[in-house]
């Protein structure tokens, strides 16, 4: 990581610059909304957990960690993965690529997508048929939008969210 900053060059040579002012806000706001929800995403999840705040805190007071009982708020309702997909908005909603932007954009992206493997594998071992189940009706990164009244099933239907799904 020391050579990587210390060797960096920059590369500006630009791959696009959106000309648009209509289209330059709507990248903006594109890269905004990407802010917000990663900030929501972290905070839905539980943040002090999620950063090892959480786990130090109880340490310093000699308390175990317990895991958080596998749940499915706000977004998570609607795509298994929206902390990434505020990442990737962060990441590609700009008015104007250069050549640096676009390799680490697509270097993040790519770590990403390697790293939903992994997550995904251990979550499915350590939440079990509660995170199969969920895994299965809930997109990854773009929500399926339903209308009114559809979806609406019985408790532990496909297709029904549930905001916490350890209690069966």
């Amino acid at each position: 990581m020391i050579a990587l900053f210390a060797f960096w060059q920059p590369m500006p040579a630009s791959v696009f610059a959106v000309a648009s002012p209509f289209a330059r806000g709507l990248a903006q706001g594109a890269f905004l909304l990407g802010i917000g929800t990663i900030l929501y995403a972290t905070f839905l999840i539980d943040h002090f957990d999620l950063f090892g705040l959480r786990q130090a805190w109880l340490a310093l007071r000699a308390m175990p960690y317990t895991h958080r009982p596998f749940a499915t708020p706000g977004l998570y309702r609607h795509v298994r993965h929206p902390l990434y997909l505020g990442w990737f908005l962060f990441f590609w909603a700009t008015p104007q690529m250069s050549v640096g932007h676009l390799l680490m954009a697509a270097g993040t992206t790519a770590y990403i997508l390697v790293a939903i493997v992994f997550e995904e594998r251990d979550l499915l071992a350590h939440f079990g048929a509660d995170y199969r189940a969920w895994r299965a009706r809930t997109p990854l990164f773009v929500p399926r939008w339903r209308g009114r009244g559809r979806g609406r099933g019985r408790a532990g239907e496909v297709g029904r969210p549930r905001t916490d799904l350890s209690r069966s």
